[in-house]
């Protein structure tokens, strides 16, 4: 199961960082996305992956993370989310008008001349 994830959190961040230096800023903004996305499930790992286990104590366990799963990592995880998609919605608006304005949507504002 760690070694899926570890996978997978590196394929996402290594395909942000491509994006990330491509020339349009539609692909720049997706490859924030994606960063933003490894990032978010390094932190949900950070809490302990377990399955079939109790999210929360009980009282015959000890409240240690080989018990159950620790939920700030989850708590921050989903608030990440949340702030993540109300400024990809806002980078895109910016993108809308940046692309209206100039013509085009190039990071430095010239096309490629071929």
């Amino acid at each position: 199961m760690e070694v899926v994830l570890s996978l997978a959190i590196g394929v996402m961040a290594g395909s942000g960082v491509w994006l990330v230096l491509r020339p349009r800023t539609f692909q720049v903004l997706i490859g924030l996305s994606l960063l933003a996305y490894a990032i978010n499930l390094f932190i949900f790992s950070v809490g302990s992956l377990a399955i079939g286990k109790e999210p929360i104590v009980r009282a015959a366990l000890a409240p240690t993370l080989e018990n159950y799963t620790d939920p700030l990592p989850q708590s921050l995880v989903l608030t990440a989310i949340v702030i993540g998609f109300a400024t990809t919605a806002l980078f895109l608006v910016v993108l809308l008008a940046l692309r209206g304005l100039s013509g085009g949507d190039h990071v430095d504002g010239q096309e490629e001349q071929p």
